[in-house]
């Protein structure tokens, strides 16, 4: 049957249906015509970027999870493994895979989603700007249906996890370790991370400093490949029982894929720090299962800013994390939901104390943790130093994870990230003597295994260690005063809040964070004393204690523009898109000021500008160097860094024009790549001459 010819009836009908049929197809016209003139400029695809890395934040922490409880597997032996095959347990892998967290929804929703963008993208004509946007709609949509093909497999991966894995019950399985393996697994796990990473030095380091300081430098590359590296070594470092956290990985991993997608989709710098920051939040985010924590981490600590345009893709981001994080680790929250209440307005005392605490410890495990890396790198005063400081980093890193099997005899917490422990700190199941000693060999042991050479992140062990310390004084003080305060469980809450937020130096990362975990109102009021009493603390001593080294913005404020300015042959208005092209291409900065009819300079033309017009030659003998060029402000020679930064970033460009005196042929001109130099050089010479380095957990904003 013909679907083309009009149904039988009357000429009425027949009208009627040739009128519709002429709507329909001006509609699609239309249509057609609208998705060519479609154009998406950075910040209208910037919080899809943002949600589409969030998926993948999410995807690497459920990996990197199950890498761990791979590693942990192996630790432990295969033993377990062959007894449960024995037992014709393989019901229980049934029942796991039935009551795993598959979501089709996400399939449902997400891949026609996908697929209408990939329609779209071959829908629109190319040609000119459209071309931008039919490569990042493809991208995109590209990028979703490789999401969703990976979280699928990885269902089914954490469901065999839960029940050949020994991650869920560390801490009923450490004390039953034989001593031998308990001393051999961390050794052999630094040695391994250790001969992963020695041929690497750029991936050393615990992944929040190198991302902030990738953002704060303008610089916005994390590369792909270290941030694969950084997972799987600190899997194994923590998998194998070193004391290390799972989070600076992952922050570093999931800014490291933000990093190529978004310079893969062309964005500016600006829109590149905060497609980091969304992969950074996100991966807190599915860590903790904290989308809310997430969010306020990247904004505090990586792009230490608060702004309208920044919240939509960062929270997209977080929340795509925890959705996909959900469905692989599963829902429930990391603490358990505890009672609790302010019991008396005096106690608020108690928890302003216990922020001192906090700060003083957080002070103590940053530069403890400096001290190690210093002795370990042969930089200490003896004789021992220097000879760790010429062997190899297998050998340290094994050293270091030596060190900490020998502290896991006296505490289990030690083992791994250690946070199994927090939740029996939190119902006051931990001994005193315990929560003091667990606290100061999980500062030591982390401290060890990370400056030795081990791989992972900071923020984890803090907690722990925060936890503990929390839960010791909140032992002491309802001993003393128990009709006035609260049980212990309450102080070791507030207490992890305090020490993540003086580690880091954020005290709303840390309030949010516990109270999101928690579920509980009434904690966020000691958790306001503690945190902020906390992080000021320690930010007051590390900077007290801080070697005396110009900031980025004392350098940037003390340097005039003419020790930068590159001295340049500068272009009439009136020349020609082909010669322009020529020049433009073979000049060393990529950019060339460009003189007015009275041979003064009006602005610059950059190489970026001629991609608008490279494909249609028709234009080329209509077009000059004016046409293409764009107005700008001109710098004198005497302008400081930071003034002559603030202009690029007003007009969001990468290079401006400096003026020089009369009679001289060539003009000045300031590009961004230029100042970035000059601060990577003054980094280096500090850095030979023996200065602090950036710590784990402190980068100077």
């Amino acid at each position: 049957m013909n679907t083309d010819e009009p149904p039988p009836g009357t000429s009425s009908q027949r009208a009627l249906w040739a009128r519709a049929r002429a709507h329909l197809s001006r509609l699609i016209h239309a249509t057609l015509q609208a998705s060519n003139r479609l154009r998406l400029p950075g910040p209208s695809v910037l919080p899809v970027a943002g949600a589409v890395v969030g998926l993948y934040s999410g995807l690497a922490a459920g990996i990197f999870a199950n890498l761990i409880g791979l590693v942990t597997g192996l630790t432990f032996g295969t033993a377990e493994l062959a007894h449960t095959l024995r037992r014709s347990q393989l019901l229980t892998l049934w029942e796991a895979f039935a009551s795993a967290r598959w979501h089709p929804e996400y399939a449902i929703v997400g891949a026609p989603l996908a697929l209408g963008g990939l329609l779209l993208a071959r829908v629109i004509e190319p040609g000119g700007p459209r071309d931008e946007v039919k490569r990042r709609l493809r991208l995109l949509a590209l990028l979703t249906l490789g999401a969703l093909s990976l979280y699928y497999p990885l269902v089914a991966l954490a469901a065999l996890n839960s029940v050949f894995g020994h991650s869920h019950s560390l801490a009923d399985a450490i004390p039953h370790l034989p001593w031998w393996l308990m001393l051999l697994a961390p050794t052999l796990g630094g040695m391994a991370v250790g001969r992963l990473l020695r041929d690497r030095p750029e991936t050393h380091g615990h992944g929040v400093p190198e991302v902030v300081r990738a953002v704060k430098s303008g610089a916005n590359v994390v590369p792909a490949d270290r941030g694969l590296l950084k997972l799987v070594a600190s899997a194994i470092t923590i998998g194998s029982g070193g004391s290390a956290g799972r989070e600076g990985p992952i922050v570093y991993g999931g800014a490291a894929f933000a990093s190529s997608v978004g310079r893969v989709l062309g964005f500016s710098r600006r829109e590149l720090s905060i497609l980091l920051a969304c992969g950074a939040g996100a991966g807190i985010s599915a860590s903790f299962n904290a989308p809310i924590a997430g969010a306020v981490f990247a904004m505090e600590i990586i792009l230490r800013e608060f702004e309208l345009r920044v919240f939509s893709p960062i929270i997209l981001a977080s929340v795509a994390g925890t959705l996909v994080s959900q469905g692989v680790l599963g829902e429930a929250p990391m603490l358990r939901q505890v009672p609790y209440e302010l019991v008396s307005g005096s106690e608020v005392l108690a928890y302003a104390a216990l922020g001192i605490g906090c700060g003083l410890l957080a002070f103590a495990f940053v530069r403890l943790l400096h001290g190690v890396e210093h002795f370990f790198h042969g930089r200490m005063p003896g004789t021992l130093s220097p000879w760790l400081g010429r062997k190899s980093l297998p050998f340290r890193a094994g050293l270091g994870g030596l060190c900490a099997g020998v502290l896991a005899f006296i505490s289990p917490t030690v083992w791994g990230s250690g946070h199994d422990y927090i939740n029996l700190a939190a119902v006051g199941k931990l001994p005193f003597f315990f929560l003091v000693t667990a606290c100061l060999l999980k500062l030591v042991a982390t401290a060890v295994t990370i400056g030795s050479g081990g791989s992972g992140g900071t923020f984890f062990p803090a907690a722990v260690i925060g936890a503990m310390a929390g839960g010791a004084f909140g032992t002491l003080v309802h001993y003393f005063f128990p009709a006035s305060t609260g049980p212990s469980g309450a102080y070791a809450l507030v207490g992890m809040g305090g020490a993540v937020a003086a580690l880091n130096r954020g005290p709303l990362t840390g309030m949010m964070m516990l109270y999101e975990l928690s579920g509980n109102h009434d904690i966020i009021l000691p958790l306001m004393v503690t945190c902020t009493i906390a992080s000021a603390l320690c930010h007051y001593l590390i900077e007290r204690k801080a070697a005396k080294v110009l900031s980025d913005a004392d350098l940037l404020e003390s340097t005039h523009v003419q020790t930068l300015m590159e001295h340049v042959a500068p272009v009439p208005a009136g020349l020609p898109v082909r010669p322009l092209a020529d020049l433009l291409l073979t000049s060393e900065t990529g950019a060339l000021p460009v003189l007015d009819t009275a041979g003064e300079v009006y602005g610059i033309v950059q190489v970026e500008q001629l991609r608008e017009v490279w494909r249609d030659e028709s234009v080329y003998p209509l077009l000059v160097a004016s046409d293409l060029s764009r107005k700008l402000p001109v710098l004198t020679p005497e302008t400081d860094l930071a003034q002559a930064l603030r202009l690029m970033d007003q007009e969001d460009v990468d290079a401006l024009p400096v003026a020089a005196p009369t009679g001289i042929a060539t003009r000045g001109l300031l590009t961004r790549a230029a100042v970035r130099r000059f601060l990577f050089a003054q980094h280096a010479r500090h850095h030979a001459r023996g200065d602090a380095p950036v710590g784990a957990s402190e980068v100077t904003h």
